[in-house]
């Protein structure tokens, strides 16, 4: 089963423009971004994984272990990434406005899930927001309705 799940994903990772640097996937960079954030703070709060798999599952209608592959494939991209440029660019070509939005306020959701409010992960969902072209305003919005949920 996770044979045929690492096939789907290499299937959707065909060969970028680099050859030594494979093409990804939508998804992967979706979900490479939103681990950036978790990664932020150099600690992986169990609440923080357990929404992330929530908002990917949610975003993708994956099944369960192609979800824990996706988030497996996307923390080592995290993590060797050299910047950012492969994860950006994709989803600004295929995510319009609204779509970046969200997804600055799904890395809100993310950076808050374990109660705390810290200074690295805002950072870096800052610097994300600017490379995503999602105005300072609607960044603003997002961090603000995920401060206070419900108001």
């Amino acid at each position: 089963m996770i044979d045929s799940i690492q096939r789907f994903f290499n299937d959707m990772m065909a060969a970028g423009d680099r050859p030594d640097e494979p093409a990804i996937s939508l998804e992967l960079a979706t979900a490479a971004l939103l681990v950036e954030v978790v990664l932020a703070d150099y600690h992986l709060d169990d609440s923080e994984l357990a929404l992330l798999r929530e908002l990917l599952q949610r975003r993708f209608d994956l099944k369960d272990t192609a979800l824990e592959e996706l988030i497996r494939l996307a923390r080592e991209e995290a993590e060797t990434a050299v910047d950012h440029y492969r994860f950006v660019s994709l989803v600004k070509e295929h995510f319009d406005y609204d779509q970046r939005c969200e997804l600055v306020r799904m890395m809100w959701s993310l950076s808050l899930a374990d109660g705390e409010k810290h200074h690295l992960e805002e950072h870096r969902i800052r610097r994300l927001a600017e490379l995503l072209h999602v105005s300072h305003g609607d960044f603003i919005r997002a961090k603000l309705a995920e401060e206070a949920p419900g108001e």
